[in-house]
């Protein structure tokens, strides 16, 4: 896999679907179930929860372990908005010499950093001769456990 030491596959998001599914009103408790626990918010509708500009996100699962320090695992699924401006410390997926990776990014002023969450890999940095893009910027991960 080279440097990168990510893949990643994307999904586009159907829109058009609305599902909703209940949700407990009060957090789910890792103790003792609480009696009051009997009643529930309005459904949730996780396309409109979690994809704010539909023609510009993207899921994307993810093959590898070089973000595990930030929680983002091999199965998992991040929400990539393209509508996003990157921004210093955000998790972005980038566009590396024909590659994608996802990547925490450090923008300094005068380069940029990838960093892996990882100790296993080391930083990437970007050169003038990189063909780099930021493609998207991750907005939620979804856990796969």
């Amino acid at each position: 896999m080279g440097k990168r030491e990510i893949r990643l596959r994307f999904i586009r998001p159907d829109a058009e679907s609305h599902v909703e599914v209940p949700v407990a009103s009060s957090g789910v408790s890792a103790g003792f179930p609480s009696p009051a626990d009997d009643h529930l918010e309005p459904p949730l509708d996780l396309n409109r929860s979690l994809v704010r500009h539909p023609a510009s996100t993207f899921f994307a699962r993810v093959d590898g372990d070089s973000m595990k320090d930030d929680c983002i695992t091999d199965g998992d699924l991040v929400v990539v908005d393209k509508s996003v401006e990157p921004y210093d410390g955000c998790v972005a997926v980038c566009f590396l010499d024909g590659e994608f990776t996802l990547k925490r990014v450090r923008m300094e002023a005068d380069r940029i950093v990838l960093m892996p969450a990882n100790k296993r890999y080391k930083p990437i940095e970007i050169s003038k001769d990189d063909d780099f893009s930021i493609w998207g910027v991750a907005t939620y991960a979804i856990k796969k456990i």
